[in-house]
């Protein structure tokens, strides 16, 4: 087939968003620096990437504050995203107060759509709820001036008939942009199309999709949901992310390349930000995605770890690998406190908390599973 006929029966090519900085710099024992932010988003934005997302804000004194900084000093603001937690109205009030101070321009609402993710994030699996938080949160997002995309979180799961009035309300309520996050990997191609097909025939639908890989299909997602009508794609440089990984942004730059002859971005690039991005999340030369790595089934937030059917489609077990904890120093009371658990260890769980975070950014944050918590707590016991 001639390369015109083939430009022709493409669907309109998509613009790149890349959450190297925020979902990969949040799966378990990963912690990029601000050094590591401005190299990254500099090599992006270089590539052509529209839009860096970088960081995570659910209220006041955000522990990523720097990489932020660092990533609107490379970039500019205008050029990146943060992702803000939505909880109930107050929170989101002080979250954007923090999403100010840093120079936020475009934010990007983590908002819990299917009823199991409601109910355990936001204590209510109710449709009009879920709808009514979403138009409160969008509406303070446009009147303080932010650009703003709101997410369906595990919206892969979430069914048609509860996702489509939330998306129609979201964007009545003057959001920008809406993104179906596949946070867990669960659609064929094929049915990625049907679930984007019904929401890209909203009026006024600005889609985007950012799928998890540990089925190994993203890519095929991903651009199973532009064929569908979606104009965004969310990625991240090498696949890395949390539970299996992302859509991986060299597969998917090289795939749009060769598929669509897409001539847009300087692949040239690409290696060098693969290099920086595994070199600076510590995961070593290379990174694999899928259900076998030891990553696959890490997590460091004790609801991930307490209710893992939330997050899993298989079992760590089916494949025979193990769920884990594994953390830097991102440690709370809560954490800690699961992983005290049965362990017949009796210690203050905040003292204890504040002594191990201490000594965590002291010794510069090796990585911690559910054993080396228990141990340090012995060694608090005896300090």
């Amino acid at each position: 087939m001639a390369e015109t006929e083939t430009l022709e029966k493409a669907p309109g090519l998509p613009h790149i968003s890349d959450a190297t900085l925020r979902d990969s710099a949040h799966m378990a024992g990963v912690e990029f620096g601000p050094r590591d932010a401005a190299a990254i988003a500099d090599l992006l934005v270089r590539t052509g990437i529209d839009l860096v997302e970088v960081g995570m804000v659910s209220g006041p004194g955000s522990k990523d504050s720097d990489l932020v900084l660092a990533t609107h000093e490379a970039v500019g603001p205008e050029r990146s995203m943060t992702l803000v937690v939505v909880r109930d109205r107050q929170q989101v009030a002080t979250a954007l107060d923090e999403a100010e101070r840093l120079g936020v321009r475009h934010i990007m609402y983590s908002i819990p759509t299917s009823e199991q993710h409601a109910k355990l994030k936001l204590g209510s699996p109710s449709a009009k709820f879920l709808q009514t938080l979403a138009r409160s949160a969008i509406s303070q997002a446009k009147e303080r001036g932010f650009h703003v995309t709101f997410s369906g979180e595990d919206g892969a799961r979430t069914p048609r008939e509860r996702l489509v009035p939330y998306v129609t309300a979201g964007f009545e309520a003057g959001a920008d942009r809406f993104r179906l996050a596949e946070t867990v990997a669960y659609l064929s191609p094929w049915q990625m199309e049907e679930v984007i097909g019904d929401i890209t025939a909203i009026d006024g639908s600005e889609i985007e999709i950012h799928s998890h890989n540990m089925l190994g299909m993203a890519v095929a997602n991903s651009l199973a949901a532009v064929r569908a009508g979606a104009r965004w794609i969310s990625a991240t440089v090498g696949g890395i992310g949390e539970r299996g990984g992302n859509a991986p942004l060299a597969e998917l730059l090289t795939s749009l390349r060769v598929i669509h002859g897409d001539t847009r971005f300087d692949l040239t690039h690409l290696t060098e930000l693969s290099r920086v991005a595994l070199q600076g999340s510590g995961l070593g030369d290379a990174f694999q995605s899928g259900p076998t790595t030891p990553h696959a089934f890490a997590y460091e937030l004790p609801g991930q770890l307490s209710n893992p059917e939330a997050y899993e489609t298989l079992p760590a077990e089916l494949v025979g690998n193990a769920r884990e904890l594994r953390v830097r120093t991102r440690l709370t009371s809560a954490l800690v406190k699961w992983a005290l658990d049965g362990a017949g260890v009796s210690v203050d769980v905040d003292s204890f908390t504040q002594w191990l975070a201490e000594r965590q950014e002291r010794d510069g944050g090796p990585l911690l599973d559910r054993d080396g918590i228990r141990k340090a707590a012995v060694d608090f016991q005896a300090a």
